[in-house]
């Protein structure tokens, strides 16, 4: 999310939202001009498939009627979105979905969607007579999507054209990534697929040159990043799994230094204004963080609504509501609840395997 340009509001502690005077867009840069969102019509809920089984997806639920569809991608477009499919975000009136596929299988993708019928827009190959990118995660700025990538580059797309416009080598296995400022801000993993590259850094390209800039090292292994309301980034490191333990780090956008490391092993990660949403113990529990004061809040979830295992977490400025994604412990299929701001349960809906990041069509 661009800092420099957006007017933040912070609806109820909850997600930021976009909006500034009439002529701005609601959700992206691409949009005809729109309203601001009166209402949450469907859900889309990203599945990303177990592994080697080309069963990724995109399950619908409509929330005026309680319907919903496990598998609404292929039903929409007749073809299986994939292998893999690892991240789903919105985008003016489009939604982006990063199908990360496996080395050696030409099956890596970026699906452009329409957001309001499911419909695909463009299949965009993430591979060329080398190999796969391998993508991972998108973010946005200025008409542009930029795509991390296993590869170790960060792939540049204009959201007019749907094309590749340009790549950039950045370090080893990219994965999570953050723009503020005109910087975007990538995770560099512990991955096999890059043995001798750097695992203990997040990365700064400037958006303005298309360079690398600098590198500011984290706790090893990190994989997930996110940017608070106040312009500070929050990491998610997840150690060697050995005597490396995982933990959180905060890192100011203004400066590019580490201001905070924390004893937390988390998981998935949403953040609204300064809290963010961790998944802990496991995806066993959700508790609030406050980005500013490093302190960690009690469970969310205040009703006795039982979750076998949080894959994933959304938040909803609409409504200011938690969406979380539960693998069912890695199931064939999973499950989606919605949560009040109370942390009280709202409805839930059956999905595809391993749902992981929801992504809303609204009503003006």
């Amino acid at each position: 999310m661009n800092y420099n340009k957006l007017i933040l509001c912070f609806l109820g502690g909850f997600i930021t939202l976009t909006i500034a005077c009439k002529k701005d867009k609601v959700n992206g840069g691409d949009e005809p001009e729109a309203l601001m969102p009166k209402e949450t019509i469907g859900v889309y809920m990203l599945c990303e498939g177990t592994m080697n089984n080309n069963n990724g997806a995109i399950s619908y639920y409509n929330v005026k009627t309680g319907a919903s569809e496990k598998d609404y991608f292929k039903k929409v477009n007749g073809y299986a979105l994939g292998e893999t499919a690892n991240d789903l975000q919105r985008y003016g009136s489009k939604m982006y979905c990063v199908v990360s596929g496996i080395q050696g299988g030409k099956n890596s993708y970026l699906e452009v969607i329409d957001v309001a019928t499911g419909k695909s827009l463009k299949r965009i190959p993430f591979f060329d007579a080398d190999g796969e990118y391998m993508p991972r995660y998108v973010a946005f700025n200025k008409n542009k999507a930029y795509v991390s990538g296993y590869d170790g580059k960060i792939t540049r797309v204009d959201t007019a054209t749907l094309a590749i416009d340009s790549r950039v080598a950045v370090g080893g296995a990219l994965e999570g990534l953050a723009v503020v400022n005109n910087n975007i801000y990538v995770t560099n993993s512990d991955h096999p697929i890059h043995p001798n590259g750097k695992k203990d850094v997040v990365s700064v390209v400037d958006l303005t040159t298309f360079i690398k800039t600098q590198d500011i090292e984290v706790i090893h292994n990190p994989v997930r990043i996110a940017a608070a309301g106040n312009g500070d980034l929050l990491v998610i490191s997840w150690g060697n799994y050995d005597d490396i333990n995982p933990g959180l780090t905060r890192i100011s956008s203004t400066t590019n230094k580490v201001t905070g490391n924390y004893e937390y092993s988390a998981g998935a990660l949403a953040i609204g204004g300064n809290t963010a949403y961790l998944s802990l113990d496991w995806g066993a529990s959700i508790k609030p963080f406050d980005v500013g004061t490093g302190v960690m809040g009690k469970e969310f979830i205040t009703d006795d609504t039982i979750i076998g295992s949080i894959y994933g977490i959304t938040l909803n400025p609409v409504g200011n509501e938690v969406y979380i994604g539960d693998d069912k412990n890695y199931a064939t299929e999973g499950k989606a609840f919605c949560f009040g701001a109370d942390g009280k349960k709202k409805f839930e809906f059956a999905t595809g395997p391993l749902p992981q990041h929801a992504v809303f069509n609204y009503g003006y």
